[in-house]
């Protein structure tokens, strides 16, 4: 074991250890963010953009770490102010100062050619030359970081998942990117004299990539990274020392190397199924070629007909495009509200329209005519482990010619819709994806939701419910009976139907179906019945009306109802498990509710009483229709603040969501 003690035996390798531990720590900390919010090109142009300060600094004999300091100030300076001009994209801003900072620096080397051998080691750093005052500056900057990591957490977090998100939560995202750029900053100041301002970069990024292989929550994988980062740290100088290699790149190397390693044993762990405690370690340590695309390896010569979701046209984002369509019922307008860029586009105006419904993609408005269909342009597609975000230009698809419409639902394969007749049709969604309106299935006379290539169809004449193929064929039954089947939902675990004594939950796998029954907790009347869900897209936790008596809440994983007594309402929604529960009366107050006792929350005037509103929910917000207005209200539900007020030019009786 000497080999593995005898190095760490002399001072400067035990200062070089200390130092490379400091900065393993502060870079899994900055690290981490710029993996989250992908910002890796930012961290490599703030690495670089130092190089002015620190030559200017040599050259005038001053501290260097002050020089690095001013640079990069001046770098975070001027990307935020480039950012900010809506003609360039961040990158453009960012690739324009790190050419310009980079030139400016070899102009300086290059002048001073005696310097060039010392601000060779400024760049490839020199982790074996610390001193005690540089550990110092590394423990305090080290605590600065975890100061503004905690205090800014949860800014963030919403910065880094949805920026409208920290819009509603009053976080003031803008000050949030200021104080990341700063923290990113801090940490490659702080480092860069350990593996130089080129090789910084691959310590920043390394351990937080690799740890994301093994973590999910911002705090584990902090704590992964540190500990990857320490771990590099510890063979880089055992190899440098053995070796005779440069110390600062060999730690940068070996870090590099065990991402290298967690993208490989992550490709294997989605290989075969390892049962926990002995086969992970063995994971770490085994090399295999990662997996080529996303969801399940198909045979050889087999392709998929839609990519992931993919439609001609399309353009992948990196966060969802919600929008919200709205409706003024007396002239037929139509209104398109983008969340994210807050624009409204004007659709031709469609009279008659008594309803409108939408499947995350496509709005279905019912019309006299029959059900005039609408490409929203903006859909996901959810494998599970990650989600695919689409956005194309808006499209009208035409009008089927078979009635209005109560309710619509798809998936990728196919779409259905509940007609006013009582009946489901079963719609081809490759067609719709083309551009063109299919001629409809006509399944059964009663409610159906798409699930994957099948369709859940619950009949109202006897109550049977069936899995339907593509082609409308019957390919499995359920046991369990819905009398009087009413209201449908999707979420995760499965279909829901409501029953005229509960819910049905109807799971669908490779064709054969798992229902499940949550009965009423006591007999209620057909009055006060569930038969319109209303949850977050998802969501295995919805809410309905309960007559004029209150709301049922129903949660499937826990297999329960819940009733709150509220008195009429006029709408009702909830985000999902720990949310609350939403509740509009009837005269204008927007009240919120504890979903487990039933306790009311909090309660805000909303909208004039009378008006007839609606509210649909999202992951991070509710969206409260006021036709009185002529607006439409985004609301953080977890204090019912108005966070934005969208002014219309018509008055939105009707509103749906697509896009979430």
């Amino acid at each position: 074991m000497e080999w593995l003690i005898a190095p760490f035996e002399v001072s400067f390798v035990q200062r070089a250890l200390w130092g490379g531990l400091l900065v393993s720590c502060l870079c899994a900390i900055a690290g981490t963010w710029v993996v989250v919010r992908g910002m890796a090109f930012l961290a490599d142009a703030m690495a670089h953009g130092m190089l002015p300060g620190i030559a200017i600094a040599a050259l005038l004999g001053g501290n260097l770490l002050v020089g690095a300091a001013f640079s990069a100030g001046a770098m975070a300076l001027g990307v935020s102010a480039l950012t900010r001009n809506a003609r360039l994209s961040a990158d453009i801003g960012i690739g324009l100062l790190f050419v310009g900072m980079l030139s400016i620096g070899v102009v300086i080397v290059s002048r001073a050619q005696s310097f060039a051998v010392d601000l060779t080691g400024f760049l490839f750093g020199d982790v074996l030359a610390i001193q005690g005052r540089d550990l110092v500056c590394l423990a305090f900057a080290l605590l600065a970081a975890a100061a503004v990591a905690l205090l800014g957490h949860r800014a963030f977090v919403a910065l880094a998942f949805d920026p409208r998100t920290a819009h509603t939560l009053g976080l003031r995202p803008k000050l949030a990117q200021v104080a990341l750029v700063a923290l990113i900053t801090l940490a490659i100041v702080a480092s860069f004299h350990i593996v130089g301002t080129l090789l910084v970069f691959g310590l920043l990024i390394a351990p937080p990539a690799a740890a994301m292989y093994w973590a999910h929550r911002i705090p584990v994988i902090m704590a992964v990274a540190a500990l990857l980062g320490s771990a590099a740290t510890v063979a880089g100088l055992l190899i440098s020392w053995h070796l005779g290699t440069a110390a600062g790149a060999t730690i940068a190397a070996f870090a590099v190397a065990l991402f290298f390693l967690s993208a490989a044993a992550s490709a294997l762990r989605g290989r075969i199924r390892f049962s926990g405690t002995v086969i992970g370690p063995l994971a770490a340590l085994v090399t295999v070629f990662p997996l080529a695309g996303c969801g399940t390896e198909q045979a050889s010569g087999e392709s998929e007909p839609a990519p992931h979701g993919y439609v001609a046209g399309a353009e992948e984002t990196a966060e969802p495009q919600p929008r919200l369509v709205v409706v003024d019922k007396d002239s037929g307008a139509v209104r398109v509200v983008d969340l994210i860029s807050e624009e409204v586009t004007d659709l031709a105006t469609a009279a008659g329209i008594t309803r409108l419904a939408s499947d995350g993609r496509y709005a279905y408005l019912s019309t006299r005519d029959g059900i005039r269909i609408i490409d929203m342009g903006t859909w996901l597609v959810d494998h599970g482990d990650h989600v695919h975000y689409y956005k194309a230009p808006l499209r009208d698809i035409g009008t089927y010619l078979g009635g209005p419409a109560l309710a619509a639902a798809a998936d990728p394969s196919v779409a259905a819709l509940v007609l006013d007749s009582g009946e489901s049709v079963l719609l081809d969604r490759a067609a719709l994806d083309a551009g063109s309106v299919p001629e409809g299935v006509v399944l059964a006379d009663g409610p159906a939701v798409p699930s994957g290539e099948h369709t859940v169809v619950a009949r109202r004449s006897d109550g049977r419910v069936e899995v339907r193929g593509r082609d409308g064929a019957v390919v499995a039954s359920v046991a369990e009976t819905c009398p009087d089947p009413r209201g449908t939902a999707e979420t995760r675990i499965g279909v829901v139907f409501g029953c005229a004594d509960g819910a049905l939950v109807v799971g669908v796998q490779e064709g054969s179906a798992v229902a499940t029954k949550i009965a009423y907790p006591r007999p209620v009347p057909d009055d006060e019945r569930a038969v319109e869900f209303h949850h977050r897209p998802g969501s295995t936790t919805l809410a309905a009306k309960a007559g004029e008596r209150g709301v049922w809440l129903l949660d499937i994983r826990r297999e329960t109802w819940t009733f709150v007594d509220t008195g009429p309402v006029l709408a009702t929604t909830t985000a999902g498990a720990g949310a609350p529960l939403l509740v509009l009366s009837a005269d204008g107050v927007l009240h919120a509710y504890d979903a487990a006792t039933g306790t009311e929350l909090t309660r805000t005037q909303l909208v004039e009483p009378g008006s007839a509103a609606g509210i649909v929910v999202d992951s991070s917000r509710a969206y409260v229709n006021d036709p009185g207005g002529r607006r439409v209200l985004e609301i953080d539900y977890s204090d019912l603040r108005i966070a934005r007020t969208f002014a219309l030019d018509i008055a939105p009786a009707l509103m749906v969501e697509v896009g979430e």
